[in-house]
């Protein structure tokens, strides 16, 4: 991953809000009550098992997913360690405040907020060029080697969410309407998002010096 040191204080705001607005947008969903996006419903079954927070598993699950990264290639930034010990955090302080409703249009609400958000804060967090989220990483990758991003994150959400429900996870209706949504709300986002490395300025005259003036102080030749 290449480096991207312009405005730094620009992507690091970027990284960081997407970061907690990742979290929130987790928290918005499990409150909801339809069912989680999938890596939740793998988070979910893995703290049944252990009694851990869900913001622990998230950081457990981040360092393994790191395993899968080594045939794939894909190196770690600094967002990619931020988003490893951040989001979990984000995510258990947001269920600490958030209500959980009980009307169903209270509840399809954080269903589409928990959606749309996670998809804008993955293009801001993944945008600021500081490497994606663990579980974003394989996503890159796998676009990297010909997938559109669309179909790369419907393919990483899917096998979440069949590991998680082996395991013990519960999904429901906004774990299809997640699986399906996120691919393309993703794909919409993300380019919008991003911020490009400053390109060095261009030579004028395509790199060529530009052509000397005569000098009006010579004397011209005598006739």
């Amino acid at each position: 991953m290449k480096w991207a040191g312009d405005r730094i204080a620009q992507r690091a705001t970027r990284l960081l809000t997407g970061l907690a607005l990742y979290g929130i947008s987790t928290a918005l969903l499990v409150r909801a009550g339809l069912g989680t996006d999938p890596w939740t419903v793998l988070t979910q079954g893995i703290a049944r098992t252990t009694g851990l927070t869900l913001g622990a598993v998230v950081v457990l699950i981040s360092a393994g997913v790191f395993l899968l990264w080594l045939p794939l290639r894909q190196r770690p930034g600094i967002g990619t360690l931020a988003n490893a010990v951040l989001v979990g955090p984000a995510l258990d302080q947001a269920l600490r405040v958030l209500p959980t409703p009980q009307p169903w249009p209270y509840r399809l609400l954080f269903l589409a907020a928990g959606l749309i958000g996670t998809a804008v804060a993955t293009g801001l967090y993944v945008g600021a060029g500081w490497g994606p989220g663990p579980r974003d990483g394989l996503m890159t990758a796998l676009a990297r080697r010909g997938l559109s991003i669309r179909l790369a994150r419907t393919l990483v959400e899917a096998s979440a969410l069949a590991s998680g429900w082996l395991l013990g996870g519960t999904a429901g209706i906004g774990t299809a309407v997640y699986a399906i949504g996120i691919g393309p709300l993703v794909g919409f986002f993300l380019p919008r998002l991003a911020l490009q490395p400053n390109e060095p300025a261009k030579p004028p005259h395509d790199g060529h010096a530009p052509a000397s003036r005569p000098d009006s102080t010579v004397d011209s030749p005598a006739p």
